[in-house]
């Protein structure tokens, strides 16, 4: 059989669905005991198939209920994307120009803010400073648009419009104003009816429209569930996911107006997984140039490129694209490759915050797609892809480096060496850095295990352009030493994922 062949086998419906040796269960099961992370639902899509939804753990640990297919997770920041959708409906009925001031829909706007275009407000261009990060902000109580808006009307801009990107979750307030007015119906409304509806998603909400979904009440009863006996709604019910702090406390819901725009919409992997494919062709935007709309990159005034938009980031590999992020108690990753030999994405959402699933949604894809793997040995690496070129990655992990008072030993450019030996090689950087005291508490339970060290991150460019980096993991390092329990482990693992993923991407 023939590499195609066995790719065909794989994309279409092989039972074999693993990546290096582990399949999709052992790779997730592995990452939410690593993670602790207590409920998680995973949904794959084939386009136009979605081969397989799975429910793992509990999707309310209190309540003993199960993560499965049906249940509706808070979509956090992949909401920018229901927003993004919204505008370009309006700008396809010639309702909102994209180039023109929100101020032109939206009376009473700050004047510092009046020439600030929609554009500028999807890609995060406009300056406005975030006012989830203002003092008097509460997620659980009700707002107003006037109301949130005052909390940064009074601040300048952070920067010139246009000039740079910074995520705030107030551009895309202003635009859900922007849908509003242009529409002539509330920005919940417009969205019900132009996506949640179109669709038929039966597990998608507002998250003050949740109480509509029936929930069983499990203190009524010595046994877990009891009701769907007699009342068929609670047969393979649509619940909502809870999460619950270190000290058992639930995390309060958040009011749907807190994070209107950007982090409002509840929903099922699954139905996120409809809502992407409905995205991906014409049936939500019917314009292939309104729909490259959302997936342009920001070119700043210097010429650099930001490879994102509304809330996606943008990658060389495939095609890739991923939107991600948290809100309290929750994490929510939507990934897709956009190759047309491939069409693959992975939606996963769990109760538990600041969780990156960038690098495990790219082994899942690799276990559907043969192409879609990193073509690196990611049992034994931790790998990430980059926005951004080789130099300048490097010089970013150089900053971080820097601000943490962490010294670089040696910087390796091993491009420049191959050319100097009259050699070829794509650029290919390795810094080596690493804190003396860490180090040599390691050194003294295992004199051996210097080879390892200073630690070491490499980045290079591979023959598509992407921009690798990538460190040995240090688990499997510690296990090889028989050190696998010492305490700093752990911290390193967390050190170098943190400088991964600050210098691969852009917020």
């Amino acid at each position: 059989m023939n590499t195609r062949e066995h790719t065909e086998m794989k994309m279409r419906g092989s039972a074999d669905v693993s990546y290096l040796g582990k399949t999709v269960d052992e790779m997730v099961w592995e990452f939410m005991e690593e993670q602790g992370i207590p409920g998680l639902t995973l949904a794959i899509v084939q386009a136009p198939y979605i081969p397989r939804v799975v429910g793992y753990g509990f999707s309310d640990a209190g309540q003993k209920r199960l993560a499965t297919v049906n249940t509706l997770w808070p979509a956090g920041p992949i909401s920018q994307g229901y927003v993004a959708v919204a505008v370009m409906q309006l700008v396809e009925s010639g309702s909102v120009d994209l180039d023109t001031p929100a101020s032109a829909y939206v009376d009473g706007l700050p004047e510092q803010w009046r020439r600030i275009t929609l554009r500028q407000l999807l890609h995060h261009a406009s300056g406005l400073a975030d006012y989830r990060g203002q003092d008097g902000f509460s997620l659980t109580r009700e707002w107003t648009f006037e109301e949130l808006t005052a909390l940064t009307a009074e601040l300048p801009l952070r920067f010139e419009p246009g000039s740079e990107v910074e995520q705030s979750a107030t551009n895309f307030l202003l635009l859900t104003e922007v849908v509003g007015k242009a529409s002539g119906m509330p920005y919940q409304e417009f969205v019900k009816k132009n996506q949640f509806e179109a669709l038929g998603l039966k597990h998608t909400s507002f998250s003050d429209g949740l109480s509509l979904f029936h929930q069983e009440d499990l203190t009524l009863s010595e046994y877990v569930h009891q009701i769907f006996k007699t009342d068929g709604k609670y047969i393979d019910p649509a619940e909502t996911a809870a999460s619950y702090r270190s000290d058992g406390s639930a995390y309060p819901q958040m009011h749907s107006s807190a994070f209107r725009g950007f982090g409002d919409v509840w929903a099922s992997a699954q139905d996120i997984s409809f809502w992407d494919i409905g995205l991906a062709g014409g049936v939500l935007i019917k314009k292939p140039e309104n729909r490259a709309v959302v997936y342009a990159p920001w070119t700043l005034p210097d010429g650099r490129i930001v490879p994102g938009s509304a809330g996606w980031q943008f990658y060389h590999h495939r095609g890739l694209m991923d939107i991600k992020g948290s809100v309290p108690g929750f994490s929510s990753f939507l990934s897709r490759f956009t190759h047309p030999e491939e069409l693959v994405c992975v939606t996963l959402m769990a109760n538990k915050e600041d969780v990156d699933f960038t690098n495990l949604g790219r082994r899942i894809a690799g276990a559907f797609g043969d192409l879609l793997s990193t073509n690196y040995d990611d049992n034994r690496l931790y790998l990430a892809e980059g926005q951004f070129s080789v130099d300048e990655t490097t010089a970013r992990l150089e900053k971080q480096l820097e601000a943490l008072d962490i010294p670089v030993f040696a910087k390796f450019d091993h491009a420049k060496n191959a050319e100097e030996a009259g050699l070829e090689l794509r650029p290919t950087t390795v810094l080596v850095f690493g804190a003396p005291k860490v180090g040599t508490g390691l050194m003294q339970a295992d004199q051996s295990i210097a080879l390892e060290l200073p630690l070491r991150i490499a980045v290079w460019e591979d023959e598509a352009g992407s921009t690798w980096l990538a460190f040995p993991k240090m688990k499997q390092m510690a296990l090889e030493y028989g050190l696998l329990n010492h305490p700093v482990i752990g911290n390193m693992q967390k050190l170098l994922e943190k400088l991964v993923k600050n210098a691969a991407n852009l917020y």
